[in-house]
């Protein structure tokens, strides 16, 4: 990052004030803690759980293509457009119906990003932070390479009819205070 005119500034407001929607397509791992034995066996929460990709992907809850969810007791629940924190306070309000002691985890298992280009490691990468900038997912694959042209960095960003391009310059420092420093997604 450069300063791209004669006054140097080092301060910089970032747009970045919500969390990332929950779309169609997404998968959710939603675990249910309770203090009642009962309820956390009927939840399997009294099993041990080895946290690893493969199990949070098997044991995740898929968003349907109209933007709902499935999950016990709760008939569909239109998740698209809430936060992810949203959707575990909506599903803990639901469940107290049938629960007096609940707490509902969720987590977006399918938050990966590829990097691609004249980076030391090329590749897909799976985020497990709520959210990722642009420079912390170039530093994931390692950084750009000596011939990268760190002034034309294609970001793509998934649309409702597809793909948008945009072309970003990495050299100059106002790139913290655009809508596109934090990658999404996919």
């Amino acid at each position: 990052l450069q300063d791209q005119a004669s006054v140097s500034q080092s301060e910089f407001i970032n747009p970045k004030t919500e969390a990332y929607k929950v779309k169609p397509g997404d998968r959710l791992f939603l675990k249910v803690y309770s203090s009642d034995k009962q309820t956390s066996m009927f939840f399997q929460t009294d099993l041990p759980s080895f946290m690893n990709k493969t199990y949070e992907y098997l044991n995740s809850y898929p968003v349907d293509q109209q933007g709902y969810l499935n999950f016990s007791f709760i008939e569909k629940l239109k998740v698209e457009g809430m936060t992810v924190y949203e959707v575990e306070k909506t599903i803990q309000e639901a469940l107290k119906e049938y629960f007096k002691d609940v707490t509902v985890v969720a987590k977006l298992v399918n938050f990966q990003i590829t990097v691609l280009g004249e980076v030391l490691n090329e590749g897909k990468y799976t985020i497990n932070e709520e959210n990722i900038n642009l420079l912390q997912a170039l530093a994931l694959a390692g950084g750009i390479e000596d011939f990268g042209n760190r002034k034309e960095v294609a970001l793509i960003r998934q649309t409702k009819d597809g793909s948008k391009v945009h072309y970003l310059d990495l050299t100059d420092k106002r790139i913290l205070e655009s809508e596109l420093y934090y990658v999404q997604p996919g």
